[in-house]
C-alpha cells in the first residue's frame, strides 16, 4: 500500500513546527506532554503505584501521597505549556487567516472597482456616443 502524500498543511502550523523543532527544550516539552497525555502513561503509572504499594512500602501512603503531589505539578505544568502552545498556534493562524483575508478583499476591490470603471466606458461608448462607431 502506498503511503498518501503530505497533506498541505497551514503556513502558520509549519512556521510554528519549525521554531519548536529548533529548541531542544521545547522538543523535550513535547514530548513528555505527548507521552503524559497518552494510555501507556496511564498504564506504567497504575502498574508501578500498584507495585510500590503491595511489594516495597509497608506504609505507603505518606510517600505515595508526596509523589503523586509532586507529579501533579508537574504534570499541570505541562498542560499549561500545551496551552501555551495552542494558543501561540492559534494566534498565528488568526493573523495570518487576517493578512489573507484583507489581501483577497483589496483584491476583489480591486476588480470591482476595475469592472466598474470597464462598464461605465462601455456604457459611455454604447449608449451614450452610439455613433463614434467605436
Amino acid at each position: 500500500m502506498t503511503k498518501p502524500p503530505n497533506p498541505v498543511q497551514h503556513p502558520a502550523v509549519v512556521s510554528l513546527r519549525e521554531r519548536r523543532a529548533a529548541s531542544m527544550q521545547l522538543r523535550v516539552a513535547d514530548w513528555i506532554t505527548k507521552f503524559a497525555g497518552s494510555m501507556r502513561f496511564v498504564y506504567i503509572h497504575a502498574a508501578g503505584f500498584a507495585i510500590w504499594m503491595l511489594f516495597f512500602e509497608t506504609s505507603p501512603w505518606p510517600t505515595l501521597t508526596l509523589v503523586v503531589s509532586l507529579e501533579a505539578i508537574f504534570l499541570s505544568t505541562f498542560v499549561m505549556i500545551g496551552q501555551n502552545r495552542q494558543a501561540e498556534f492559534q494566534q498565528l493562524k488568526a493573523d495570518h487567516d487576517f493578512n489573507q483575508q484583507e489581501l483577497e478583499l483589496k483584491t476583489n476591490t480591486e476588480l470591482t472597482r476595475a469592472i466598474h470603471q470597464m462598464t461605465t466606458e462601455l456604457h459611455r461608448r454604447l449608449i451614450d456616443d452610439p455613433a463614434s462607431g467605436h
